[in-house]
């Protein structure tokens, strides 16, 4: 399996290319809408066609590149069940699982950050977070029907169960964080080491982040798939 992770600087946002080495045949996760032809490109570069393009969540943070991957490869889109994203070719279950020859993409519903999210089991030995659980950190739940108590839950019920060895991809990183693993989010990850769901809740609701910059524009905008006039 040929893996890649893409970085966009302006939202500090991960993109992840998987691939079949023997088909050829490609997924991206969370593609961002400005780095479309970064991706493009180095689907070109390395002779990849592009079969799906999945989404963890409906992002409040920037606008996704999915419309405009279905318009120039043809790809299917794939949200979390029950995502309102009426554009999706297919919303993917809890449990359910996507197979591209020898990649096998587990959804693990995680809800908390916001109200239909999933975290993606890869092969079995590493899982794409999404904004459920980052590197040392953990999504905000203060907008988008999020709810501290179930992110509590998805991520210390549903992703710590996970073998330790499992290797951590997150959706975001605002730090230089690439990669971890499971266990050491669980022995290091300052906002659950140490924390009962409770004092996780109250911790949550202490923050009094900003709004995301472009969660007027993106949030409709992932509605349609990444694009206002998209009417797929």
């Amino acid at each position: 399996m040929l893996f890649k992770q893409l970085f966009d600087r302006e939202t500090s946002t991960y993109t992840y290319l998987l691939a079949d080495q023997q088909t050829q045949e490609a997924i991206l996760v969370d593609p961002v809408l400005e780095q479309v032809e970064r991706d493009l490109k180095l689907l070109t570069e390395l002779g990849l066609s592009l079969r799906y393009s999945l989404e963890t969540h409906i992002h409040a943070d920037h606008v996704t590149g999915t419309a405009k991957l279905l318009e120039m490869t043809g790809c299917l889109g794939i949200v979390p069940d029950k995502a309102k994203a009426s554009c999706a070719d297919q919303h993917i279950k809890d449990g359910e699982i996507l197979k591209l020859a020898s990649i096998t993409i587990k959804a693990i519903a995680t809800p908390g950050h916001t109200d239909s999210h999933n975290a993606y089991l890869v092969n079995q030995d590493r899982v794409l977070t999404g904004d459920a659980l980052f590197i040392r950190g953990c999504g905000r739940t203060d907008f988008q029907s999020g709810d501290a108590g179930i992110l509590f839950d998805s991520v210390t019920q549903r992703l710590f169960s996970l073998p330790d060895d499992t290797l951590v991809y997150p959706g975001h990183d605002y730090r230089g964080h690439t990669v971890s693993t499971i266990g050491e989010e669980k022995r290091w990850n300052p906002r659950f080491v140490g924390r009962d769901r409770s004092n996780f809740i109250e911790f949550m609701a202490s923050l009094d982040l900003p709004e995301p910059k472009k969660i007027m524009e993106a949030v409709p905008a992932n509605e349609r798939c990444g694009n206002l006039l998209f009417t797929r």
